[in-house]
């Protein structure tokens, strides 16, 4: 994995540890963000965080804040969105850009949502995502025709979608294996 791949940890803020959104796969996920991150850091690779705010008048709420186990350092980037995509409103294809970063390493909350859109358009700008199935969650569901879906079934189902077509898939420990 050439040194100019940068992480991008997309959502990981306190609003998800709400219990009322339901069940919750990869408990790990954070833990495997921060190993992540961790490797990141030690190669001086580029880390790049993303926020979500749908609502600006609730933008410093607690919940918005991005979780204290991927914190990020004052020099790294910390980029806010107001929609899933991280691409939209933002100058996150611009920095990628004039940082010559042209591969993505993508973790973060949820894979179906915001982590799925803003790979979808990393794909589509030419970038050459990776994401991370075990440093991604998402939470279970009910259908419009009132069909509970799990969590797990949900994330698998995102991450086969994505597969190949515009990301490749790997574990932590296969990203990791890539960096030594």
């Amino acid at each position: 994995m050439s040194a100019n791949t940068a992480l991008l940890l997309i959502d990981v803020q306190n609003y998800f540890d709400n219990p009322e959104l339901g069940r919750r796969n990869n408990p790990q996920a954070e833990e495997n963000m921060a190993a992540l991150l961790h490797a990141w850091r030690e190669t001086d690779r580029p880390v790049i965080h993303i926020r979500h705010v749908s609502n600006p008048a609730v933008a410093d709420h607690p919940g918005r804040a991005i979780k204290d186990i991927v914190a990020p350092l004052p020099h790294e980037p910390v980029i806010t969105k107001h929609v899933n995509s991280a691409f939209i409103g933002t100058n996150l294809e611009q920095h990628l850009r004039e940082a010559s970063i042209d591969a993505l390493v993508i973790v973060g909350l949820t894979t179906d949502h915001c982590v799925s859109t803003t790979t979808r358009m990393a794909k589509n700008l030419g970038f050459s995502p990776f994401i991370v199935s075990d440093a991604t969650a998402t939470f279970e569901r009910i259908s419009f025709d009132g069909k509970l879906y799990a969590a797990e079934e949900i994330h698998q189902l995102a991450l086969v979608s994505l597969h190949e077509e515009f990301a490749i898939v790997k574990d932590t420990k296969g990203i990791l294996a890539l960096l030594a």
